[in-house]
């Protein structure tokens, strides 16, 4: 485990260097790192956010100073806590993840054309039908392995590698709330209306991020989705997203 400065009131926990390794257990790794650095309720940490590889951890430099009592060292001093609740020193407690936190979540796409602009060119590259990379697509169960980006963005692990896509060349502008794209070895959701250069081949009818809701990202790091392909229909009829 290797820990890093980020800035003045921020450090990266790093957990494993290469995520491609073993992605599900290095993103177990990491949850349990989160788990039990939330658990520990260090002194001055105000938040802790997951990512491939690492966990980083936003503190208060004024409550770190003061409680370790020494205010020229508060990254020497969050940092041996950090290290003494890793590898369990002390007390030694297993953290293990919440029944609630581990989510299998249904997510309604559809992939009708005009939600499908890029469709087209991952069937070409994949060298499938549009109807084989839906099927794809809508099959597979995927792991939300960090949010990011905007707010409530998710990346998702577990794409079928035929359907792997390079961003596009040219970032659009634009692109509505909902929609499904595919970058590279992944696939996402936009939940904001954004810039992007992801190949969008759908959209959601859900709303993925509500500031007015706590949490206000709908998906967390760790949750289980799957797709559900839905006609163009079944999108009309639900209000659930705002344009």
């Amino acid at each position: 485990m290797e820990v890093i400065p980020l800035g003045d009131s921020a450090l990266i926990v790093r957990v494993h260097e290469r995520f491609e390794d073993a992605p599900e257990e290095i993103l177990d790794q990491v949850l349990h790192t989160l788990y039990q650095l939330r658990e520990a309720a260090i002194p001055g940490v105000i938040e802790l956010a997951p990512a491939y590889t690492s966990v980083a951890v936003f503190f208060d430099p004024i409550v770190v100073a003061e409680a370790s009592g020494r205010p020229d060292e508060t990254f020497d001093w969050l940092t041996m806590q950090i290290r003494g609740v890793v590898s369990g020193a002390g007390r030694r407690r297993r953290v293990r993840a919440a029944k609630s936190d581990m989510r299998l979540v249904e997510i309604p796409v559809c992939y009708a054309p005009e939600f499908a602009p890029d469709l087209d060119d991952v069937a070409r590259g994949a060298e499938l039908s549009t109807k084989e990379v839906v099927e794809l697509h809508s099959t597979a169960e995927y792991r939300v392995a960090c949010i990011g980006f905007v707010p409530g963005f998710p990346f998702l692990t577990g794409l079928a590698k035929k359907l792997a896509t390079p961003r596009r060349a040219t970032p659009r502008k634009e692109i509505s709330p909902g929609s499904v794209g595919i970058g590279g070895a992944q696939t996402g959701i936009y939940p904001l209306r954004s810039p992007g250069g992801w190949n969008l081949i759908g959209r959601t009818p859900l709303k993925l991020f509500d500031p007015t809701k706590n949490p206000p990202s709908f998906l967390r790091a760790g949750d289980r989705v799957r797709f559900r392909a839905i006609t163009r229909e079944e999108f009309e009829s639900s209000n659930a997203l705002k344009p």
